[in-house]
């Protein structure tokens, strides 16, 4: 398997993040780690191997970043809107510099962008693809809570919080936006129904999120797994073998 380690300097951030590819040709990925995790984690967790054969064959490149959720979303002793306003840098990071570093590893034309992950991951990867389609118009979302209200959110909220938050602003999209988006994007949302699913949120959450972009005729897919299939690795990594095939 075709693995390289690459770390990106932001100025947003004022620190390197690290992009680990695998794979050499296909479809690219950008996969976003669970709650503060790394980039590593996606092949410590399995993820990478549960998809080997993609890889190996020329299907997809994945692309994994590090997370900057310990100095934005996880930290729970500063406001909502806080936590919004730095996760602005990290969004910054990925926007200006990986995006750009992406596309040229892929021999310099734009290319359509998949975005994907797991629990917190899930979150990132539907609200940067809602939020920027014209890069991203397919997200792969397992798992996921999609309100960062219900994160132990306080504080007064104002246009961060609200524009990172799917479960406001999707409900308020309209005129040419919402039809160019309708048009443009794709959001799958996986959900297992067994433990943990229900107590991180995701559960219910994929649920509404599911309802909401059904309200605005936003092209999604819903699939809810079995009440044995719980919030964790080993679920993560059989739908993400079921379902990315699908897309490269």
């Amino acid at each position: 398997m075709n693995l390289l380690t690459f770390d990106l300097w932001s100025d947003a951030i004022g620190a390197a993040g690290t992009v680990i590819r695998y794979g050499h040709w296909g479809r690219p990925v950008l996969v976003f780690p669970s709650e503060q995790g790394k980039a590593a984690d996606f092949a410590s967790n399995g993820m990478v191997g549960a998809v080997a054969d993609l890889i190996d064959s020329g299907r997809v490149k994945l692309y994994c970043v590090d997370s900057f959720d310990a100095a934005s979303w996880s930290d729970l002793g500063i406001p909502l809107e806080e936590r919004a306003r730095r996760h602005g840098a990290y969004e910054s990071w990925i926007i200006d510099t990986v995006v750009p570093w992406l596309q040229a590893d892929c021999g310099g034309a734009p290319v359509e962008i998949a975005t994907l992950g797991c629990s917190l991951g899930a979150f990132h990867a539907a609200n940067f693809a809602l939020k920027r389609a014209d890069l991203f118009p397919l997200a792969l979302c397992f798992s996921g809570n999609y309100d960062p209200a219900t994160w132990n959110g306080w504080g007064e909220r104002g246009e961060a919080a609200y524009f990172n938050n799917p479960m406001d602003y999707v409900g308020h999209l309209d005129g040419d936006h919402l039809a160019w988006l309708r048009e443009r994007i794709s959001l799958l949302l996986v959900c297992g129904q067994g433990a943990w699913e229900d107590t991180t949120g995701a559960l219910p959450s994929t649920r509404h999120f599911a309802a909401l972009l059904a309200s605005k005729h936003l092209r999604h897919e819903l699939d809810l797994w079995g009440y044995d299939v719980p919030h964790d690795w080993p679920s993560w990594r059989a739908q993400l073998a079921r379902h990315l095939p699908r897309f490269c």
